[in-house]
């Protein structure tokens, strides 16, 4: 999941399960399950302090969603690639690999469902939050009040790196993967391996309207859900980003600007797409 999946989920989250209170918690036997919850030793430890607590507001960090609870704990969750939130019934089957259910006094429950389990769930006291290393590194977030291209203009002119790893390192920008940084470039008509530093003030605007412009988009259609259906909202109805994808996915179809076959490399691992004639 990127920053508009991780948003539509915090959203719906914040609409249907504050005001909720956790009769329940069940975290399942398998080995998978309890890597869910890897920072707890215990099943108990975790269940424990979520039982009889009231959802009171959900946040987001980066691409943590933060539960906060009536008794001064929070509940942290990172998706990883594939995990997701599922609100259901005792009438729904539970899907594969679903790892957590916490039943709700108010009716209904909520599930955590992860194939890959690179996801996971723990629980922190809010005065603790400070502490917990991958929070404190949670680079500055694109759509935050404190992101100005002022400040934008200054971060990249510090590094000199390539435009696609420095747009998905997440201690630079939160949220931005494979699919939104290949978007936001060809957005501002950059390549992926155009070096940071190298950026004209023009292009800088560019660049930054683009990351607004592309990640609010992308959180009105709901988030992108490829053919893998890995990404569902809440409620399991899949986004509609992807139809409106420009290069991302698009290997050898026509640039929808100008034609030119869209182009895509191995970097790092991760493919980049982009048009060879509309980014410079």
């Amino acid at each position: 999941m990127e920053l508009p999946e991780v948003e539509v989920m915090r959203r719906d989250l914040e609409k249907d399960v504050v005001g909720r209170r956790i009769k329940g918690t069940e975290v399942k036997s398998s080995k998978n399950a309890m890597r869910a919850i890897r920072r707890h030793a215990k099943r108990k430890e975790f269940t424990s302090r979520l039982d009889g607590r009231k959802v009171t507001k959900v946040e987001r960090r980066g691409k943590y969603v933060l539960m906060n609870l009536d008794s001064s704990d929070v509940l942290v969750v990172h998706f990883g690639m594939s995990g997701r939130f599922q609100r259901a019934n005792g009438r729904t089957p539970l899907a594969p690999h679903t790892h957590v259910v916490m039943t709700f006094q108010q009716g209904g429950d909520l599930r955590f469902v992860d194939p890959r389990t690179f996801g996971e769930m723990f629980v922190s006291a809010s005065d603790e939050l400070g502490k917990v290393k991958e929070l404190q590194h949670v680079a500055i977030d694109p759509l935050d009040q404190v992101f100005t291209w002022q400040t934008f203009q200054y971060l990249l002119a510090e590094r000199a790196a390539k435009m696609k790893q420095l747009l998905m390192d997440q201690k630079f920008i939160s949220g931005l993967g494979n699919i939104y940084s290949d978007e936001v470039l060809f957005s501002a008509g950059l390549r992926y391996d155009r070096l940071s530093n190298t950026l004209s003030s023009q292009e800088v605007r560019r660049l930054y309207r683009a990351i607004q412009e592309i990640l609010q988009d992308a959180i009105k259609s709901r988030g992108t859900t490829l053919e893998d259906e890995a990404y569902v909202d809440l409620f399991g109805k899949p986004g509609e980003f992807q139809q409106e994808l420009k290069v991302y996915g698009r290997e050898g179809m026509p640039c929808r600007r100008c034609r030119t076959p869209i182009q895509s490399v191995k970097i790092g691992g991760r493919s980049a797409y982009f048009c060879p004639q509309c980014q410079s």
